[in-house]
């Protein structure tokens, strides 16, 4: 059943097939098309990146804001945020960035025909939806995924984020961290609505699992256990914490290896950090690894870390969909009491929480789950369950397309019903 076409604002968005930059964007898009919508994406183009193409069934259009395209350093690389705190200088390209959006969006709206405009971050893409909107009567939802509403402090800053939620005709957050944000800033937003992420929820297949037993050979000892995070190296993700913990068992847990998967600008000092430690033989750095084969790496790990913890500039852990995917494939969770984190682990229900900066919690909850195999067999299939029912790709797609058939006028009523709490 056809149900409109919605013109998607993002300032981050796959390069190019198989780049994991934030895959969760074009998933929703996907997951969009199979309930009826057609979704074009807008997005800001990078270097090496194609002006228009289609990924995985979806039409992405790149719009370009400097001259010449290595200068275009704002987004991607870990998102807008974090640009800007890595490089001053960026600030200095953002007016750049929000006026070849402004006017890539007004021209896509004028030409496209859409039946409504959903905005991933309040800023820029809420504020440009809100501006650009003015000369076309469709409705705007505006979703917010964490690091746009705790970033980016001050008076002015407040004000700039206020204005789009308010403007909004609905706005979507991931966690009750995030929904508490939100109505700080912006009491009394029209329409508030708690719908999550989802992740992928389904078996391996014979490559995956291949690979899986091939890691398992290559990174863990004959007994175990091996210790797996996968994200951005830095500072807010607290890899430093897993490194410190690993040290904390070598005594303990002689056979303990860990495996860090993933990239960033602190991998550097990390690696010099494992060196100094003495523990180079047991830590490992793999670096990139594509997308679809991260469901090998948490088959092939025994615990999944996820030590997140507040940065300086006010950033924490709104969702973090790195930990869904480990419950999602049964991989025992060790997680941060952090953000958005405790919405999914439920201490020794789903998952071991442990607090923020603290790597002998770490080592602890590590040698629990090691030595109580009732411990690590319960909060397994909880968190497999809890994953499946409620942070699917699936649950997260029917929520949103119900939403915006409440917001596009001719959508017949046969729309599926959200599954998610309504937010007065």
């Amino acid at each position: 059943m056809q149900q409109g076409r919605i013109l998607c604002l993002t300032s981050n968005f796959p390069r190019w097939s198989g780049d994991s930059t934030t895959p969760f964007v074009l998933h929703l898009a996907q997951d969009l098309q199979a309930f009826g919508w057609q979704v074009d994406v807008l997005a800001p183009h990078a270097s090496g990146a194609k002006r228009s193409e289609v990924i995985d069934g979806v039409r992405i259009d790149r719009f370009r804001y400097l001259w010449p395209e290595h200068q275009q350093t704002v987004c991607y690389q870990g998102g807008a945020l974090v640009q800007l705190r890595n490089n001053p200088l960026n600030k200095l390209k953002l007016p750049a960035l929000i006026a070849a959006e402004m006017l890539a969006t007004v021209r896509r709206l004028r030409l496209g025909h859409y039946d409504l405009m959903h905005s991933h971050w309040i800023l820029p893409q809420g504020f440009t939806g809100m501006v650009a909107r003015r000369a076309h009567s469709l409705p705007h939802v505006v979703t917010v995924h964490g690091g746009d509403i705790f970033g980016l402090k001050g008076r002015f800053m407040e004000w700039f984020k206020r204005a789009p939620l308010h403007d909004a005709d609905a706005v979507t957050v991931n966690s009750s961290v995030t929904e508490q944000a939100v109505n700080r800033v912006a009491p009394g937003v029209r329409l508030l609505e708690r719908i999550p992420m989802g992740v992928s929820i389904s078996p391996l297949d014979e490559r995956q699992i291949a690979l899986a037993a091939q890691l398992r050979e290559r990174y863990r000892s004959s007994t175990g256990p091996l210790l797996l995070f996968t994200g951005r190296i830095v500072g807010e993700k607290g890899v430093e914490d897993l490194l410190l913990a690993t040290n904390l068992l070598r005594r303990s847990l002689p056979n303990v290896r860990t495996l860090i998967v993933g990239d960033g600008p602190d991998r550097p000092a990390l690696e010099q950090l494992a060196q100094s430690l003495g523990d180079a033989d047991i830590i490992n750095f793999s670096g990139w690894v594509a997308p679809h084969d991260i469901p090998a790496y948490l088959r092939a790990a025994d615990i999944f870390i996820g030590p997140s913890r507040t940065a300086a500039d006010g950033w924490i852990e709104a969702q973090g969909l790195a930990i869904l995917e480990a419950m999602a494939a049964r991989t025992p969770v060790i997680a941060s009491r952090s953000g958005g984190i405790i919405d999914t682990v439920q201490h020794e229900e789903t998952g071991i929480l442990v607090d923020e900066r603290a790597p002998e919690q770490i080592a602890a909850a590590i040698e629990r789950i090691v030595h109580n195999g009732n411990l690590r067999r319960k909060i397994t299939e909880n968190a497999a369950r809890c994953a499946q029912s409620r942070f699917s790709r699936d649950s997260s797609a029917k929520a949103f397309s119900a939403l915006f058939a409440q917001l596009v006028p001719h959508c017949k009523s046969g729309s599926p019903e959200p599954t998610h709490r309504r937010l007065k």
